[in-house]
């Protein structure tokens, strides 16, 4: 599945759109899969699968696709605040995603999408230092997800499709220049409804 394509699949869903409309297959073996179901990370195209549990298994601890997938994880891990400031990134709700070739990128959501530019590696690795957690994330697949924007301290360790849902809730709720008065409640739904898992 591409971004965009699943970005499409939870802005359909979430507007409450009938069943068929939702209904995936595993895109490797073709099965059904439920709504709740597991990602890999297509590390050629830089895009998000979905694919069935036992499609899955076989890409658990880089088993198998010589290391082309990488299944997403499910971990979330609510952190303290985290000084982002030093990342040099001007934006209050945004996610950052470290990759396998060392380098980091911030992606922050818009009514168009996610923006995406570049992070100093070394400021990324002198915080990373500070929180250890950071330097234990799985790369391509993991991402520190920050939202300071109207007053809130959200700082999470998230899979990189919690980040895609985040940017189809903006994509879905923006209105006119500013956002309108519906965006900010459904991203501080989206945090609210955010829970730890190992």
């Amino acid at each position: 599945m591409t971004v965009d394509g699943a970005l499409a699949r939870v802005i359909r869903s979430a507007a409450g759109r009938g069943a068929a409309a939702r209904a995936e297959a595993c895109e490797l073996c073709a099965a059904p899969v439920p709504g709740e179901h597991p990602h890999l990370y297509d590390t050629a195209d830089a895009e998000v699968r979905c694919v069935c549990g036992p499609c899955s298994v076989l890409f658990a601890d880089d088993a198998a696709g010589e290391g082309r997938y990488r299944l997403v994880p499910r971990r979330r891990l609510r952190l303290p605040p985290v000084d982002t400031a030093v990342l040099g990134v001007p934006v209050g709700l945004v996610f950052f995603v470290p990759r396998s070739d060392g380098t980091v990128t911030a992606q922050g959501p818009s009514p168009a999408g996610a923006m995406r530019w570049e992070v100093d590696a070394a400021a990324w690795q002198r915080l990373t230092t500070v929180f250890p957690q950071l330097a234990a994330m799985a790369p391509d697949v993991e991402a520190l997800l920050v939202n300071t924007v109207r007053g809130q301290q959200e700082h999470w360790i998230v899979p990189v499709d919690d980040c895609f849902r985040m940017v189809a809730v903006i994509r879905r709720e923006w209105r006119g220049l500013s956002g309108g008065e519906r965006v900010w409640p459904a991203v501080e739904r989206f945090f609210a409804e955010l829970t730890e898992r190992s």
